[in-house]
């Protein structure tokens, strides 16, 4: 009977040794891949990569709703082929637009992916290492509460920064 309380007294110590020996980390990807300098950089390359052909689709979206405008204003005054005439121009240009628009988007999607992606394996690299490192049982991405003391993403964001200038 002595020994069934010893166990119950001694119990509760010996799972709060187990649990203090366990290290936790959090990683919030979002951040990493707003916050770093790889991220600033892919940024500012997928901008100026498609620079030129998003110049191009708001040069074509003003001359549609210049054409638009016109139909509108000399429409009454137009012949009915010209209007016609004019009106099918239109819908083929806003066709042609909307063509172009959705290649641009998946374009550039595709291309976000890819540096994000090259960015994500560069992230998961650091953490491994870091979790090596710094001795870490868990690192989690995602958590509906943590501590601000477990949060490990401006060391991932400085190590990812370094790693990047170092290149």
């Amino acid at each position: 009977m002595k020994l069934k309380y010893l166990i119950f007294l001694v119990l509760p110590f010996l799972a709060m040794d187990a649990f203090a020996e366990v290290r936790i980390g959090l990683i919030n990807m979002e951040r990493v891949l707003k916050d770093s300098e790889p991220a600033k950089k892919a940024s500012s390359k997928l901008e100026k990569e498609f620079k030129k052909r998003s110049a191009d689709l708001d040069k074509a979206r003003q001359q549609a709703q210049a054409m638009q405008e016109d139909i509108e204003k000399n429409g009454a005054t137009m012949a009915d082929t010209a209007r016609a005439a004019k009106s099918k121009e239109l819908a083929d240009l806003s066709r042609e637009l909307q063509r172009k628009q959705r290649e641009f988007n998946e374009d550039l999607n595709a291309r976000r992916n890819e540096e994000l992606q090259s960015i994500v394996e560069k992230t998961n690299a650091i953490i491994r290492t870091m979790a090596e490192k710094e001795n870490f049982d868990l690192i989690v991405q995602e958590a509906v509460f943590a501590s601000s003391r477990i949060d490990i993403t401006d060391k991932v964001i400085k190590a990812l920064s370094e790693s990047a200038a170092g290149k």
